[in-house]
């Protein structure tokens, strides 16, 4: 059993020339402090107390000479030129040493600092200090440090030494056996003299022109207990569960590819029986009908010619009587070269081709063949440009970030600081340099489903390759056009997304929130050109226009996180600028590509608007593009007035809501309209929008359970295995979402693979 004295003090003077000077001296130290004890707070403001109570530095016995008599010297002086009365009391602490899993309640002020010590059990690796308060003010300070003297128990010198965090009504930190050779430490509570380090105000008896406050009351009451943390046996159950847990994903799709392998073969046994009995029954025919006398309809294998019919309401692209071949497939049998060159090159080249694609875009009804007119491999190249920019873009984005989270981190471990980095501390585990090791492991999720779905994306490819190389005829003129691209570019942002999550929580904070959600903004973003450009192949934006304005974006919530908080002048121009954007996006999508996107758009656009809808007031020609884009537009304007009033603090969460809004309200529309042109879900995407739905309530129920780390009144402790807290579910469940997400984008217009394009409306 260590022993410990406490020593305090009282003087009634309050002359702060001549002040009582006390100097304790012991075997192997010195303490001295001065009454009244004088803190410095924020604006040279001071406060002096005169009471001062102080726990003097133990002397363990040594093991060779047992237990004896430890002798102190307490010397009092002062230079004061008359008498000053003082009170001395010296007391022997009867509860110095905390022991496991056993509350201790005990009374701090910023005076009369308080700190006790601990020593490891035998069975122990690591402990957690948990510590409670009623109250959230006064602001303290809980600091772990070792047994050397002197202790640092004051506001002024706290931070000199170990591992500290600021606190209002809890803190916990963890310690392992290993920081400390000796297996013991000292547990210090401080009470700050002011509030601003815990985010309050200063109070307001000292604002003015008075800077000095004799006595403030501040009394703390605090509760601590030293529990347990886990073993290493529980790190590697939590690894495997996180492995294991997504490594079932693969076996899953690995039995969707297998029966649908086998009901492919069927289905290619069951055509090509088909086929041969309808050749038998051609060749029948054939032999009893008249020489030279060909049925129309008999060339089976002249897939490319498409004949157009005045009055088809836009089911073909090409001129009343005139047959043309499809640039998917290139030239049908029969044709000379430079017939097959001319119309390789014949679109988007001419100008009166650009005249006769604004001609067919005006249409009432287009087809998806009226916007699938443009070279099957250009296209495709041009979507390819997604996946190489953005694998691009994450090495350049990425290495900065990893530099500067292993450089906080390093801040964090030297300094101690732990008020850098805003962890759940009730749920916090360590491993090697890093604070939270299972916030990290969370994000293994999001790569290893990113990577998942690439392997899915490929196999569909090399699929459609092959089909394209046999001539298919389901891969020419029937289906959505397959161009897999911007599905690459989604699964590597969904697998860069789980790195960037990854380092935020190497060390998060609200200044480097942003490599945690602009990934998301790309995801967002990618999957709603994905969506649009499944029926607009041909006037989708391109891969450089795409990626310029999420790195406006990118600016934009940079440039919040140092404006944000309370510059009015910031939340009008953002704004503005939602608002005039949403207006030039709604006028470009309304006019499928034909409006120049300009300084004159909105000119040109109100004229419209006056003409159609003033003067005339006409019918909208396209009645459900402009339902979405008027419901959109409230959305947005919605989201512009909420952010100008309320100036949300997250400004980088606010713009991401604002980006899944979009995303929802554009798929739940597509859905609608699908289901309306009475097209079909096949099971497969509809169990994905079932799955979809279902993982994102529960990961959203997770997401919004108040767990802030910004706040850690608000931590809580670990609910999965011991390990993981609510925002590792989250990382996990979202995961998943956006897996099955993906995967709804990918499979949702498979039903159509077996009709034509020209049948397929665009919407």
């Amino acid at each position: 059993q260590v022993d410990a004295v406490r020593v305090y003090v009282n003087s009634s003077s309050e002359n702060l020339q001549y002040p009582v000077l006390f100097v304790v001296r012991q075997q192997k130290g010195v303490l001295s402090w001065q009454v009244p004890l004088i803190f410095r707070g924020l604006y040279q403001r001071t406060y002096n107390y005169q009471e001062v109570s102080r726990t003097l530095c133990p002397s363990e016995p040594a093991p060779e000479t047992g237990p004896s008599d430890q002798i102190i010297f307490v010397d009092v002086a002062s230079m004061a030129p008359f008498n000053i009365a003082y009170e001395l009391l010296v007391t022997r602490l009867e509860s110095f040493q905390l022991e496991t899993n056993k509350p201790f309640n005990f009374t701090a002020s910023p005076s009369q600092p308080q700190y006790f010590l601990y020593k490891f059990p035998q069975d122990v690796d690591s402990v957690i200090i948990k510590v409670v308060s009623d109250a959230v003010y006064p602001c303290s300070v809980v600091s772990v440090q070792d047994i050397v003297c002197p202790v640092y128990d004051l506001d002024h010198n706290v931070e000199f030494n170990g591992v500290y965090q600021s606190m209002t009504k809890q803190a916990a930190i963890t310690v392992q056996r290993k920081d400390f050779p000796g297996e013991q430490f000292f547990v210090v509570f401080v009470i700050k003299p002011e509030d601003y380090a815990c985010g309050g105000s200063v109070p307001s008896s000292i604002h003015g022109n008075v800077n000095r406050t004799w006595n403030l009351q501040r009394t703390k009451n605090l509760q601590v207990t030293i529990v347990p943390s886990i073993k290493k046996s529980v790190y590697i159950q939590a690894m495997l569960f996180s492995f294991l847990s997504f490594l079932s994903f693969y076996v899953g799709s690995v039995v969707v590819a297998f029966v649908h392998y086998i009901s492919h073969c069927y289905l290619l046994m069951v055509t090509l029986k088909f086929a041969c009995v309808k050749s038998r029954l051609e060749e029948q025919k054939g032999d009893s009908s008249p020489p030279g006398n060909t049925p129309e309809g008999s060339s089976y294998g002249a897939i490319g010619t498409v004949s157009s019919r005045t009055g088809d309401r836009g089911r073909s692209s090409s001129s009343g009587g005139r047959q043309f071949s499809s640039p998917e497939h290139g030239p049908p049998a029969g044709s000379d070269t430079d017939s097959s060159v001319e119309e390789e090159s014949d679109f988007d080249t001419m100008p009166e081709i650009e005249s006769d694609k604004n001609v067919i875009r005006t249409k009432v009804f287009l087809y998806l063949s009226d916007l699938s007119r443009k070279d099957r491999r250009i296209v495709s190249k041009k979507y390819k440009i997604y996946f190489w920019n953005i694998i691009t873009i994450a090495v350049f984005y990425a290495l900065p970030v990893i530099q500067l989270v292993i450089t906080y981190q390093t801040v964090v471990n030297v300094t101690g600081n732990q008020d850098i980095c805003y962890y759940n501390f009730l749920c916090a585990h360590p491993l090697g340099v890093l604070s939270a090791f299972n916030n990290i492991l969370s994000n293994v999720g999001h790569m290893l489903l990113g990577f998942l779905f690439l392997l899915i994306v490929l196999r569909r490819d090399i699929l459609h390759r092959r089909a394209m190389e046999m001539k298919d005829v389901y891969t020419l003129d029937y289906g959505i056009p397959k161009h897999f691209g911007l599905f690459y570019a989604m699964g590597i942002a969904l697998m860069m997304e789980g790195v960037l999550s990854a380092c935020y929580h190497v060390c998060p904070n609200y200044s480097n929130f942003q490599f945690d959600t602009s990934f998301m903004y790309m995801i967002a973003g990618l999957c709603m050109l994905k969506l649009y450009q499944t029926r607009h192949p041909d006037i989708n934006a391109s891969a450089y226009s795409a990626y310029a304005s999420f790195a406006v974006v990118i600016c934009l919530a940079v440039l919040g996180v140092v404006f944000g908080k309370n510059d009015m002048w910031f939340w009008v121009i953002f704004s503005l600028i939602h608002v005039l954007a949403s207006l030039a996006l709604s006028t470009q999508i309304y006019y499928m590509g034909r409006f120049k996107m300009d300084l004159g758009i909105f000119r040109r656009a109100a004229m419209v608007l006056y003409t159609d809808c003033i003067q005339q007031c006409s019918r909208p020609m396209y009645m459900d593009r402009m339902v979405l884009l008027i419901v959109g537009n409230l959305v947005n304007w919605s989201f512009a007035i909420f952010g100008l009033v309320y100036r949300p603090r997250d400004f980088a969460s606010y713009i991401l809501g604002i980006f899944i809004c979009n995303l929802l309200l554009y798929l739940a529309f597509y859905i609608i309209m699908k289901i309306r042109s009475s097209e079909k879900l096949l099971p497969i995407p509809l169990f994905c929008i079932v799955a979809t739905a279902v993982v994102w309530a529960a990961a959203l129920y997770f997401f919004f359970q108040t767990l802030s780390t910004e706040s850690r009144e608000k931590n809580r402790s670990c609910i999965l295995l011991g390990f993981f807290d609510d925002h590792d579910v989250w990382h996990f469940l979202s995961a998943a979402a956006l897996f099955f997400s993906f995967l709804v984008l990918l499979t949702l217009d498979d039903d159509l693979d077996t009709v034509r394009r020209d049948k397929i409306p665009v919407f």
